[in-house]
């Protein structure tokens, strides 16, 4: 029986990622929308694993004799899961204390860490409370106005708090990659929190001045190659330079139509229905 609750689960789960669908022009619409079909379907099997792991492997439900093998399956999709989440620490961690052992510094009223690197780039580090980094490439790319403009995008990405939502949005697309378009909904994501933190900067800098930032910059970082941070504990301007999104992002900066990206958040509604594999617990005797 166990077995066939993990049979199920796959199935829909499969179904969700292989569907087409498409979302409305409303930026609020097509967050929510790639943010449910990203997560439900790997946290719908997570908690499946998790309903199974704690029926145990002996018993019957709806009078069918359960399993050994989906009480294996079902353990060892959650170890799995709990050791992608462990290696996620460590690097995270890892990452944080090689940060910390640069120089801090005030840079256009913010605090922040210079790393000594002719690679232009600037990034929120860290988990809740994130630190902004800059390199010394990126200060030497921009002027004051300029830098004024990176430096109000990434207040937005520590204002939403980003690094530490996409550090489990990270962990999530780690044990799932497996499924159908999960990189591909993983990148939609990024470009979403990257737009939502150009549109929250053109309200305290001018958008031409940040449009001419992310072009400068992209143009430069294309010149020579440099190793990333992970993305799942890091939010940075240069974050994502394919041709078509730099395009995207810098249509958006310059448009004047604001309303259409407003109110963008995060919704949970949808997150009860997760909560369905623990109610055949109780059924399980």
């Amino acid at each position: 029986m166990h077995a066939v609750m993990i049979f199920f689960a796959l199935i829909l789960a499969l179904s969700l990622r292989i569907i087409p669908f498409k979302t409305t022009e409303t930026w609020q619409n097509r967050w929510q929308t790639t943010l449910f079909f990203f997560l439900f379907p790997p946290l719908l099997l997570l908690m499946t694993a998790i309903a199974v792991s704690c029926m145990g492997y002996r018993g019957a439900m709806f009078g069918w004799q359960v399993g050994l093998f989906g009480y294996i399956l079902a353990i060892s999709f959650i170890v799995f899961a709990s050791i992608l989440l462990i290696k996620l620490f460590e690097q995270a961690w890892r990452s944080q204390q090689k940060i910390k052992s640069s120089t801090q510094q005030i840079v256009e009223g913010k605090i922040a860490r210079v790393l000594d690197i002719t690679f232009p780039y600037s990034a929120q580090i860290g988990f809740w409370k994130s630190e902004l980094i800059l390199t010394q490439g990126m200060l030497n790319v921009l002027d004051p106005e300029h830098l004024k403009a990176v430096l109000a995008h990434e207040q937005a990405h520590y204002d939403n708090r980003d690094t530490f939502w996409f550090f489990w949005l990270g962990w999530v697309r780690s044990f799932t990659a497996w499924l159908p378009k999960t990189e591909s909904l993983w990148q939609e994501l990024l470009l979403l929190r990257e737009l939502r933190a150009d549109r929250q900067a053109i309200q305290q800098v001018d958008s031409l001045l940040l449009a001419e930032s992310l072009l400068l910059v992209t143009q430069k970082a294309s010149q020579f190659p440099f190793s990333n941070i992970p993305q799942s504990f890091c939010a940075a301007l240069n974050e994502t330079i394919y041709q078509n999104r730099l395009e995207e992002r810098i249509e958006l900066i310059l448009s004047e139509n604001n309303s259409s990206f407003d109110g963008i958040g995060w919704s949970w509604s949808w997150i009860i229905l997760l909560f369905l594999p623990l109610i055949t617990v109780p059924l399980h005797y």
